[in-house]
């Protein structure tokens, strides 16, 4: 059996794989600087994030006050 060379692509398909190609370019970037936001020191006069509060429940509702004022 021999090979036949690839069929040449289509217009819209080589348009398609670049406009996918841009999209992965841009999320890329945008992935790199939230990870840059993430780790960068607060700006000068920024607050610092708060520590104290609690983390957000994990698998359950959320507490009920009334139940826990009775």
């Amino acid at each position: 059996m021999e090979g036949k060379p690839p069929a040449p692509k289509r217009p819209a398909q080589t348009e398609r794989e670049a406009r996918l190609a841009a999209a992965l370019r841009d999320n890329l970037r945008r992935r790199k600087a939230q990870a840059r936001a993430r780790t960068a020191p607060p700006a000068v006069g920024e607050a610092p994030p708060a520590v104290d509060e609690a983390p957000p429940a994990v698998g359950g509702a959320a507490p009920n006050p009334a139940e826990e004022a009775g």
